[in-house]
């Protein structure tokens, strides 16, 4: 037993444990960067989109079904995820960008949040060009909602997003529930169905702005009896 004694042996074992405490840090932190534990998502129908009631930001709110919004010349729709959030503040910019372009096509650009804080929807309206209405059973962000909780301040495609955030001059705050993952849809008038889901896989993961497009562009929009008589 006097190898218990030994101090080189002491320091051996306490070396062995940090190895395997630092070996054990790197292997998760290795898989935080992968998808292997990412929220999994399901695709939306558009039955399930169409049933959806949204509300607007009114002093007497009208509610109605989701389908409003593109039954007739088709929808380019943020599913925001935080309003205060600076990486949603960039989307909601980079989405108005394209408005020139859908108002060309005809296509309207909406957002939707699931809720409404003091002034937040009001000092992010300056950044989306669009109407915002408010889902409050949070469907937008369904069927399946997926969270991104402290992984994703671990994740280097994040940290990436921040930065190029605060370079292009966003700023934001920390009001309201950020951790429900949002998304953008393109969605055709009548039963075109879903042109486009792109579902945020983390924080500040943006929607491809040519893909939106894209996707725009398949819009036909519906016309009347009358229209094609």
């Amino acid at each position: 037993m006097s190898f218990l004694q030994d101090p080189s042996f002491f320091t051996m074992g306490m070396w062995s444990i940090g190895a395997g405490a630092l070996g054990a840090a790197a292997l998760a932190l290795f898989l935080a960067n992968t998808d292997v534990f990412l929220p999994k998502s399901r695709r939306a129908t558009l039955e399930y989109l169409e049933d959806i009631d949204l509300k607007t930001l009114e002093k007497e709110p009208r509610t109605f079904k989701a389908k409003e919004l593109w039954e007739k010349n088709g929808a380019v729709i943020m599913a925001v995820r935080r309003p205060g959030c600076f990486l949603c503040r960039e989307e909601a910019a980079d989405l108005s960008s394209l408005k020139p372009k859908l108002d060309e096509l005809g296509v309207p650009l909406y957002a939707v949040v699931k809720e409404q804080i003091r002034t937040e929807v009001k000092d992010f309206q300056p950044y989306f060009k669009g109407e915002i209405f408010l889902d409050e059973k949070k469907k937008f962000y369904g069927p399946q909602k997926r969270k991104m909780v402290f992984m994703g301040f671990v994740r280097l495609g994040v940290w990436y997003n921040f930065f190029r955030a605060w370079n292009g001059g966003f700023s934001g705050n920390l009001e309201g529930e950020g951790f429900i993952l949002g998304g953008v849809f393109v969605v055709g008038p009548g039963k075109q169905g879903l042109l486009l889901e792109h579902r945020e896989k983390e924080f500040g993961d943006k929607v491809n702005l040519v893909s939106v497009l894209e996707a725009a562009r398949k819009i036909q929009p519906q016309t009347s009896a009358s229209e094609t008589k």
